[in-house]
């Protein structure tokens, strides 16, 4: 038996780039058309969708890339991710176990035993992505944290986001110093008095050049 997944003390959150990573996702009904549309708001581009009884609404978002059958343990190989949806236990268990052979890992929703990993509660605006997890433990505490930070970041992060980005960027094909790239960072939020973080500490001054590398997407496990 696989053992139960430690406390969210020992976990570690990452972000995948899914654009080339091939996905499995496996449902029947609400649980598998959020997870689809969590995948395709994370740019997944390479998902297939197996339900054994489909109901119509994941028919309606699935159709064009949807089997009518369980996957096979070939199928489930060939993949990176296996998300489960809609499916008890038992039914999801051979799943689980398959996927687990093959090192591809797995999530089953409200399965705690049968996760490898935990999807977080999300907000996107724009670049900006804000998550919440409790591993598991109460999915409802995580969805209020959520609604609070929606409220404390609205939509307009994105351009502020957009536009810090571009000041960064230019200012580092200016060759200007890690120091004078976060200082003006933290100036345009400071002169426009970015809410909720105007009363927040700025980003400390003394980072190492490294901090201000490109972003580094995990492509593969």
């Amino acid at each position: 038996m696989h053992p139960v997944p430690p406390p969210a003390s020992h976990l570690l959150p990452i972000v995948l780039d899914l654009a080339d990573l091939p996905i499995l996702l496996v449902g029947r009904s609400v649980q598998a058309v959020k997870r689809l549309a969590m995948l395709e708001a994370a740019g997944a581009l390479h998902v297939r969708v197996f339900s054994d009884r489909v109901a119509p609404d994941l028919l309606d978002v699935a159709e064009g890339r949807l089997m009518h059958r369980l996957p096979t343990e070939a199928e489930i190989a060939a993949a990176r991710l296996l998300l489960i949806g809609d499916l008890s236990p038992a039914e999801a268990a051979p799943l689980v176990a398959a996927a687990r052979r093959h090192r591809v890992l797995v999530n089953a929703e409200d399965q705690l035993p049968h996760c490898d990993f935990h999807t977080p509660a999300i907000v996107r605006r724009g670049d900006l992505l804000l998550t919440v997890s409790t591993a598991g433990a109460a999915p409802a505490l995580a969805a209020r944290v959520k609604g609070w930070l929606e409220q404390q970041f609205r939509p307009h992060w994105a351009d502020r986001l957009a536009r810090a980005g571009a000041l960064r960027q230019r200012l580092r094909a200016a060759a200007a110093t890690p120091r004078a790239v976060i200082g003006a960072v933290n100036d345009l939020a400071d002169d426009e008095a970015w809410e909720p973080i105007a009363t927040a500490p700025r980003a400390g001054a003394a980072v190492p050049s490294r901090a201000l590398s490109e972003p580094c997407l995990i492509h593969a496990f």
